[in-house]
């Protein structure tokens, strides 16, 4: 078939078109916004990509069109599929139907970790041979892609509760029909659909009916909403973890560089890697009970996490000048924020912390969080905010640093690249391309050192 995406670039969708080329079909996409990481992923694919809505649907006609979940009607690609009568479907729905019918499906679902905790179990999945597929909404650096059918029969998918498409007003994961699920965290998100916490826990509720009784359901031990979930309704064997439960952690060394699993208080393994932070072993605890519950022993999914070597855009260095470092990360909920540099604390602990934010979601740019924002940015030396002119509410209220929170992102630039100093790490936090911030950055804080350097010499 000819399948051409709307919205290829989002995560998940452009993780899909990759695995439907593998399985045979001709793969095609539009897309409004085309940016790393996932156009790399897809160009080396030779996938072919038109940007703008506006462009005309490839002639000949597809045989289907998927629609992605950030298009609504209105939107001249959607307006032109069902003028036409081009047979539609979303992502999801399709996936399920035609790619993963009979095969053992782990799911990894919750408001944070899903991309890491998916890449981590995939890749314990493959270290211990078993040849699984998986998608994952980002790019994992153990593997040269972000979805493969795989060839065995486990396939690991990043469960996301967000809504399907503008006709299927469902969660994704409600598609899938797991065996195994995660369910890492639960915290109000994606206020442009959900009007409270408690509709997300009604979609996580649907998940929970679907998974079978010789399923198993996975969940942080300690969360509220998870908790009031499972209350609704649980048909599987549900395991709690970590916060004290019988599957537990201890971390070795604050930064969280080593950590032993406990099962009821007894080490039963013990991981070391190039990870950090109490929420990437919590995260990892997940995968390895993830992946004992097809099979893999725990022995076997500590050795694989140390070679885990992470997911692009999750604390990923992305150079340094003159001792200076520059960093990336996908943070974009409070929590998430305040767990990244927690992380980055504990493994930097020497030289100043420099945080870098666009409030990009859909639900920090309604400002729902916005009375947690300063909290969540506590640990931090120094704070610079992006605010579009376009943004709803005052970043530089709820901050209370009016001269920390710029419109116009070259003021930004310069504003950190004039305070970074030799020793500091600069974490730039943002859900999406950020106008290539970061490459800005690292050309700006190179100019300075070549004007210093130049003004030294002339000195000297």
């Amino acid at each position: 078939m000819h399948i051409h995406i709307l919205g290829i670039c989002g995560t998940f969708m452009g993780s899909l078109a990759r695995i439907a080329q593998a399985a045979g079909h001709r793969v095609t996409g539009v897309d409004a916004n085309i940016y790393p990481p996932m156009s790399d992923l897809l160009a080396a694919t030779g996938i072919e990509l038109t940007l703008g809505y506006e462009q005309a649907l490839p002639s000949p006609r597809p045989d289907l069109v998927l629609v992605g979940n950030a298009l609504s009607r209105g939107n001249p690609a959607v307006e032109a599929v069902l003028a036409e009568g081009i047979p539609y479907d979303s992502g999801p729905a399709w996936l399920t139907r035609e790619l993963l019918a009979g095969r053992w499906i782990l799911a990894v679902a919750g408001t944070h970790g899903k991309t890491t905790t998916t890449s981590m179990l995939a890749w314990i999945l493959e270290y211990a041979g078993l040849a699984p597929g998986f998608l994952i909404g980002g790019a994992p650096r153990n593997f040269p892609e972000s979805g493969r059918l795989g060839r065995g029969p486990f396939f690991v998918i990043e469960a996301d509760e967000y809504d399907t498409a503008f006709f299927d007003k469902r969660a994704k994961f409600v598609h899938y029909r797991p065996r195994t699920v995660i369910l890492n965290h639960l915290e109000y998100d994606h206020a442009d659909i959900y009007p409270d916490l408690a509709a997300i826990e009604t979609q996580f509720h649907y998940l929970l009916r679907t998974v079978p009784a010789n399923g198993q359901v996975l969940y942080r031990s300690g969360i509220p909403a998870l908790e009031r979930v499972l209350a609704r309704g649980c048909w599987s064997e549900a395991i709690p973890f970590a916060d004290g439960a019988d599957w537990d952690l201890k971390l070795e060394d604050p930064a969280g560089s080593a950590w032993q699993i406990l099962e009821d208080g007894r080490a039963v393994g013990q991981v070391e890697w190039d990870l950090y932070g109490r929420f990437n072993a919590e995260n990892g605890l997940a995968a390895i009970l993830a992946a004992r519950h097809v099979g893999v022993p725990v022995a076997s999914s500590c050795a694989a996490l140390a070679h885990f070597a992470g997911v692009r855009r999750r604390l990923e260095e992305r150079g340094r000048v003159a001792d200076i470092r520059v960093y990336d990360d996908f943070a974009h909920h409070p929590t998430a924020i305040a767990a990244t540099l927690r992380a980055l604390r504990a493994r930097q602990p020497h030289g100043r912390l420099l945080a870098v934010l666009e409030p990009r979601s859909n639900t920090m740019r309604l400002g729902v969080h916005r009375g947690q924002l300063a909290e969540s940015l506590a640990a931090a030396d120094a704070v610079f905010v992006y605010a579009p002119p376009d943004l709803s509410w005052d970043v530089a209220a709820a901050l209370g640093q009016p001269e920390r929170v710029f419109s116009d992102l070259d003021m930004l630039v310069d504003a950190v690249a004039s305070s970074a100093r030799p020793g500091d790490h600069i974490l730039v936090m943002s859900n999406g391309g950020f106008g290539g911030i970061h490459e800005r950055l690292l050309r700006a804080l190179e100019a300075r050192q070549s004007t210093c350097a130049a003004v030294h010499g002339g000195g000297g």
